[in-house]
C-alpha cells in the first residue's frame, strides 16, 4: 500500500511539474478574460457551439473509445515509405504570384494578392506534447521554419496541438508580422513572447481589414478548443479570405452542421476551399466531417475547387492513412467537384486548373 501511494505521488507530482511547460501555453485573463465574456458564444465558462454538439456520439463512451483506438493501433495502415514530396523555394515566389504550397495535415503556405499568409503551422514532428505518440509520418518534415519567408498574417483556427504548434510559433517569431486568431487564443501568443499589438483576436462574424484591399471574415466551426484539462476557454475558428478577385475558404477543424449552408449563401460561390477530410470517426462524427459530408459542405459553399488537408502527415484517427483521401476521390467520382492534391511541398498555382496525380496510391 506505501509503495502504491508513492508511486501514485510521484505521478501525480510528476504530472503537476510537465504540465507546467511554456507549450501548454496560458488561460486567458484580465482584459482578455473579460473581452471573452461578452462573447455571444460564451456561456457558462465556455465557448459553445451554435448546435448542440456532444465530444462523443450517442452509444460511445470515454472508455469504449480509447480502448478502440488502442487496440487498433497496430491494424491502422501507415505509410512505410517515406511520403513522396517537393521542395518549393518560398522565398522565391514572386509576389505576383497566387500560390499554395501544403506541408502535410492542415499546415500551408498560401500567396495572393500580393499578400503571404502561413496557416496552422506545425513543423516540430510532432502533434501533442507527448512527441513518441503522435510522430509525423516519414517524409512529411520536408520544410522547417527556416524555409519560412517573411509572413504578413499567420492565421491559427484554433488551439489543439496539430494547429498550433509551440516550438514552430517560437521560432517564427521574428518572420510574422500579424497573427489572426480566436478569443483567447492570443493568450498563448503573448505567453510566447509576441509582442499584444501584432496579435488580432476575433469573434465568429467578424472582420479584419487586411492590406492590399484585402478582407478577411471570422466564420463559425464546430469543433472546441483547449491544450490540457481545461477546454473551450478560447474560440475555434474558420476564415473567409475575400480579395479583389478571390474568394476563399479556410475551414479548419469541425463537424457537420448548418453553418456551411449559411456561410455559402452569404459568401459563395468560392473560388477555392481548404477542408478536412480526416482524423474523422464514427464515435467523434460532430467534431470531424465524415468524408461524405466534405462532399456536402463543398455543395453547402459553392465551391469551384477543394483542397482537402488534416490528412498525411498525422494518425490521429482509427483509419489508414490514405483512407480519407481515397472515400473522398471515390466519393468524386463523378468529378462533380474540381478535387485538387498536390504532394507536399509541391506548389499550385491557384489560377489554374491543373489535374494531380493520385500519388497516395504509390505509397507503402
Amino acid at each position: 500500500m506505501i509503495t502504491l501511494v508513492i508511486l501514485l505521488l510521484t505521478l501525480t507530482i510528476g504530472t503537476y511539474f510537465f504540465m507546467q511547460h511554456p507549450k501548454f501555453g496560458k488561460l486567458p485573463t484580465g482584459e482578455r478574460l473579460e473581452r471573452i465574456k461578452k462573447s455571444p458564444n460564451f456561456r457558462d465558462g465556455q465557448f459553445q457551439n451554435s448546435s448542440v454538439t456532444p465530444d462523443l456520439t450517442e452509444g460511445a463512451n470515454f472508455f469504449t473509445v480509447l480502448k478502440e483506438f488502442i487496440f487498433k493501433e497496430n491494424t491502422r495502415v501507415k505509410p512505410t515509405d517515406s511520403l513522396p514530396s517537393v521542395k518549393t523555394n518560398l522565398h522565391e515566389i514572386p509576389l505576383t504570384e497566387d500560390a499554395y504550397v501544403w506541408f502535410g495535415h492542415s499546415s500551408y503556405f498560401l500567396q495572393t494578392n500580393g499578400i503571404k499568409f502561413l496557416i496552422d503551422p506545425v513543423f516540430s514532428g510532432a502533434a501533442s506534447p507527448i512527441r513518441m505518440t503522435t510522430k509525423s509520418f516519414g517524409g512529411s518534415d520536408r520544410y522547417t521554419t527556416a524555409d519560412i519567408p517573411e509572413i504578413d498574417y499567420l492565421i491559427i483556427t484554433h488551439d489543439h496541438w496539430d494547429h498550433l504548434d509551440y516550438k514552430t510559433i517560437k521560432e517564427l517569431k521574428s518572420k510574422v508580422k500579424t497573427v489572426i486568431c480566436g478569443l483567447g487564443v492570443g493568450e498563448h501568443f503573448e505567453y510566447w513572447g509576441y509582442d499584444k499589438s501584432r496579435i488580432i483576436e476575433k469573434d465568429w462574424n467578424e472582420t479584419v481589414q487586411l492590406i492590399n484591399s484585402a478582407k478577411l471574415h471570422t466564420t463559425p466551426a464546430r469543433h472546441f478548443s483547449g491544450r490540457s484539462f481545461s477546454r473551450n476557454k478560447s474560440l475555434w475558428l474558420s476564415f473567409v479570405l475575400e480579395t479583389p478577385n478571390k474568394k476563399i475558404f479556410i475551414g479548419g477543424d469541425g463537424g457537420y452542421d448548418s453553418h456551411f449552408k449559411t456561410i455559402g449563401d452569404q459568401f459563395g460561390p468560392f473560388d477555392l476551399a481548404i477542408i478536412e477530410c480526416g482524423q474523422y470517426d464514427k464515435n467523434w462524427k460532430y467534431i470531424h466531417l465524415m468524408p461524405e459530408e466534405v462532399v456536402q459542405v463543398a455543395q453547402d459553399l459553392k465551391v469551384k475547387k477543394l483542397i482537402p488537408v488534416h490528412w498525411s502527415k498525422f494518425s490521429l484517427a482509427n483509419h489508414n492513412w490514405d483512407e480519407p483521401i481515397s472515400r473522398l476521390e471515390n466519393l468524386n467520382e463523378n468529378g462533380t467537384i474540381r478535387l485538387c492534391t498536390p504532394m507536399i511541398g509541391e506548389k499550385m498555382d491557384l489560377n489554374a486548373d491543373k489535374s494531380f496525380a493520385s500519388w497516395w496510391k504509390n505509397v507503402n
